[in-house]
């Protein structure tokens, strides 16, 4: 189901002071996607998200789900969080130490009064899909952290929920038990087909995971995009730089040449991708450390060249499967990253190409 979000403000007194958690939010959430919420502590996700559940109460604004009004308070319609029709897996899990697997997943149908041959059949169902079959009488909190994450995911699953929400729920897990979590919820929330939003602080989750994702700051939205869209393509600073290492780099910018737009920096003149930008406007080049392209046999070619720059290694640093590299360029310091079969070392010169494809200009 659709989810909309008009004019949503919520606002907290903290020593003395106001905090915006949500200043004025416009959103609408897609059916049927996995839309992710992405930014630093404080931007106001967790209470956006606890806003449309209905665990925390807006002081503005209105909230539909599936064009039904949840909240509204120009109308002064609040609909509780048990009548709103969602599921909701917390940061903590949230599952019940006394109680088993089969209970802790069957507790929103006892609370709905279903009859106990219904509650067997769709527990039953609900293990199945998340791979637990067989551990129905066991303690959930005897359980992996993986397996108890998939305990409250079937918990907020078995009741047919119209939205599931997520409140950073991979967070308690070690990074390998995270990577392997991941690819499996992907895989659940694509087969039920239904609308999830996910709300993290971490951008490979949110890259790997989201077919949408809303960047957030400081109580409101900067940008919504595609995964691609948000990583490669972002149309703010703040978004570039949060969702990735980046070279942020200062420019002015210089003209328009063969679908182009040129800019000057202290790296010289380059060619980036096209962008409507008025002459002698400033701007702030993004070059992802990945589209550097070092090589040691340009070190003699020409300026006039496009796009190629010369600069000294500065440090080398072994992470597995690259070497994460800076490269003084006069002024700038600007990280790459390089096979570690490519032979060079600390001290030595080389050039770079800058693709103008990868060659992003987003707000100053």
């Amino acid at each position: 189901m659709e989810i909309q979000i008009k004019g949503l403000r919520k606002h907290y007194q903290s020593d003395g002071k106001t905090v915006k958690a949500l200043d004025g939010v416009d959103l609408t959430i897609p059916a049927n996607e996995i839309f992710t919420l992405l930014g630093p502590s404080g931007c106001g996700k967790t209470t956006l998200l606890r806003c449309i559940v209905g665990l925390e109460t807006p002081d503005e604004g209105e909230i539909r789900i599936g064009g039904e009004i949840m909240w509204s308070s120009a109308q002064g319609i609040a609909v509780p969080p048990e009548r709103r029709g969602l599921g909701m897996v917390f940061q903590t899990y949230a599952i019940w130490p006394h109680m088993s697997v089969f209970d802790n997943v069957a507790y929103p149908l006892q609370i709905r009064g279903e009859s106990r041959s219904a509650i067997r059949e769709k527990v039953a169902r609900t293990l199945q899909f998340v791979q637990l079959e067989g551990v129905e009488k066991r303690s959930a909190t005897k359980l992996s952290g993986g397996q108890q994450q998939r305990v409250a995911l079937a918990r907020a699953l078995v009741a047919e929920p119209k939205v599931i929400l997520f409140d950073e729920p991979l967070s308690n897990l070690d990074a390998k038990l995270r990577e392997e979590t991941r690819k499996e919820l992907k895989s659940f929330l694509g087969a039920l087909n239904i609308t999830a939003v996910y709300v993290t602080h971490d951008r490979v989750e949110a890259l790997a995971l989201s077919d949408s994702i809303a960047v957030m700051r400081a109580g409101n939205i900067v940008e919504i995009g595609s995964p691609q869209k948000i990583y490669f393509n972002a149309d703010h600073r703040y978004v570039a730089d949060f969702i990735g290492r980046a070279n942020l780099i200062q420019v002015s910018i210089a003209g328009h040449e063969n679908g182009l737009t040129l800019v000057d920096s202290t790296l010289g003149r380059l060619r980036c991708q096209s962008r409507d930008l008025p002459d002698g406007s400033a701007a702030t080049l993004c070059i992802r450390p990945e589209f550097l392209h070092v090589d040691r046999t340009l070190a003699d070619a020409s300026p006039a060249d496009q796009n190629i720059i010369h600069g000294k290694i500065a440090s080398m640093e072994f992470v597995g499967e690259v070497y994460e590299v800076e490269i003084h360029v006069g002024e700038e310091r600007l990280l790459a990253r390089l096979d570690p079969n490519m032979p060079v070392q600390i001290g030595d010169t080389v050039s770079i190409r800058l693709a103008p494809q990868h060659c992003l200009l987003v707000s100053a």
